[in-house]
């Protein structure tokens, strides 16, 4: 990434993204091959800085995407909507001939996902690509070192972050996992890691490289614009620790929550603070947010990265009025509803979060629908298949949490507003969460998220911590994780084909069918 310049993405330099780096990942057997589409290593290392580009800066190319389970957020059937429609939070319902999609998303809603379910082996490839693409890159500057000179130590300290991070989604996606560390690791040598083992050396990695990391602020353009910095990795130190019982199974993790609260002090101490007003982290332009903290770099004019969460949402005369297309998809459950106090008790954020009843255009004119009325939206009509039902198009409350760019190509989804991942409110309610847990108040930082947004102040419990961060992170990616953290995690499904969860197996997904034919040492999840 380093700037909006230099993130252009070169032709004929060493880009790895052919297929079998996937299937490769699948199996870890060795990492010989020479891929056809590579330059020769004499012509991609013969300075510093071409070392740099195609070792270190090549990496972002994988944080955002515009294929399908492509990038950590932006794109479909991949990490994102695991964490989202395996949760709670959001649905697609079949609508009559659209979204049955053999039905994926129902099982999504439903917990009834199998180990040949697309958006885990989407998820896992992915995650793995990047990680053996890591590697690879860690090798290389091994073997470049003093190509590199002084700036090895800083190169490989972000290599090595950005891989702990990629193993993070990966431990909290699907449990014990291969950690695989080395490219000529052969397939026979491969087996799951202990899900604490990963954890610890996630833990590891990124203490380890926080000293050589770039002392910057990530979303600001410049060089260090969508890297990992010392604020990133604080960020995700921090999400490792909260999550600790989780990921060890083990309930002695008070040193554990201290050390969040640690870590979420050096972010407030660092200078990020909440923007006046939520929705300034996600207008147009919203590179200037003091409250973000990582982003995916988005600019219609140099990256390919794509943001389809809206477009999906839309109905299609609603993005017919910004000049789009939209699918017509996704949209609150009634439960998220109820946490947002939908119709008769809302909180301030549901109106930046979802459009709902009668539906505008950006100059505030009515938009109609295909019979020449005024297009609704109704939320509480929304129910797993509404195939036959009059509010078949029209049931939900749709995505709303990002500023429209009306000038944005390929149907909005190559806008200008960059992807948030990680901010500062979420930073707020990880400190709350863990001081409550160690016996002490987390007060004062939830009032700070909820009076940003004139909300009345509640207590800070465990139980109200988890509805706060409903109503200030919906649509960004943390629901999932934060049910099963707080024990919660089970499918809102009541009907006479429900999955059975009292086992709690639903909240890892299945290790890829596909991924266990190439690779016979690696067990099953236990349930599937």
């Amino acid at each position: 990434m380093i700037s909006k310049i230099n993130r252009r993405r070169p032709q004929g330099v060493l880009f790895l993204i052919l297929y079998f780096l996937f299937s490769v990942m699948l199996t870890a057997c060795s990492l010989d091959e020479h891929p056809r589409d590579q330059i020769a290593e004499e012509e991609a290392y013969t300075s510093a800085d071409a070392l740099f580009r195609n070792t270190v800066a090549t990496l972002y190319n994988y944080i955002g995407g515009y294929q399908d389970g492509q990038g950590l957020q932006g794109t479909c059937r991949g990490v994102y909507d695991l964490q989202t429609f395996g949760s709670d939070e959001a649905m697609l319902p079949t609508r009559g001939g659209d979204w049955f999609d053999g039905g994926l998303w129902q099982a999504m809603y439903k917990h009834s996902w199998a180990a040949g379910h697309d958006l885990p082996k989407n998820a896992w490839l992915y995650l793995y690509k990047v990680i053996t693409l890591c590697n690879r890159s860690l090798e290389t500057l091994d073997a470049n070192r003093e190509l590199a000179g002084e700036r090895y130590e800083w190169w490989t300290a972000e290599v090595r972050a950005l891989r702990a991070m990629y193993y993070w989604y990966l431990i909290d996606l699907f449990g014990d996992v291969p950690l695989v560390t080395s490219t000529s690791t052969e397939m026979n040598e491969v087996k799951r890691n202990p899900r604490a083992e990963v954890f610890r050396f996630c833990i590891s990695e990124l203490e380890g490289a926080i000293d050589h990391l770039g002392p910057f602020n990530s979303v600001r353009e410049g060089d260090y614009y969508g890297r990992i910095t010392i604020p990133v990795a604080y960020f995700v130190l921090a999400k490792l620790l909260l999550n600790s019982a989780v990921y060890t199974g083990s309930q002695d993790v008070a040193e554990y929550y201290r050390k969040c609260v640690e870590y979420c002090n050096k972010l407030e101490y660092w200078g990020f603070e909440l923007e006046e007003y939520m929705g300034n982290n996600f207008v147009v332009y919203n590179q200037y947010s003091k409250e973000n903290i990582f982003v995916i770099p988005m600019d219609k004019n140099l990256y390919s990265n794509q943001m389809q969460n809206l477009y999906r949402s839309y109905h299609y005369r609603h993005a017919a009025a910004y000049g789009f297309t939209g699918e017509n998809g996704t949209c609150a459950t009634l439960k998220t509803l109820s946490v947002f106090g939908y119709p008769h008790h809302l909180d301030p954020r549901f109106e930046v979060t979802f459009y709902y009843d009668t539906v505008y255009d950006l100059n505030y004119n009515v938009v109609l629908d295909r019979t020449g009325k005024p297009l609704v939206y109704y939320p509480l009509e929304v129910q797993l298949d509404l195939s036959g039902s009059p509010y078949v198009e029209t049931a939900g409350a749709r995505m709303k949490k990002y500023a429209v760019d009306k000038n944005a190509p390929k149907d909005g989804k190559l806008m200008d507003n960059d992807i948030v991942l990680f901010r500062f409110a979420d930073v707020l309610l990880m400190r709350a969460e863990a001081k409550v847990r160690l016996g002490e108040s987390g007060q004062e930082d939830m009032n700070r998220v909820r009076q940003r947004s004139f909300a009345e102040l509640r207590q800070c419990t465990l139980e109200n911590l988890l509805d706060e961060r409903m109503l200030e992170l919906c649509w960004e990616g943390w629901r999932r994780q934060d049910l099963i953290r707080f024990g919660r995690y089970k499918s809102l499904y009541d009907g006479p084909d429900a999955v059975d969860e009292r086992d709690g197996h639903t909240c890892l997904y299945p290790i890829p069918a596909d991924v266990r034919a190439l690779n016979h040492n690696l067990e099953q999840n236990p349930g599937y």
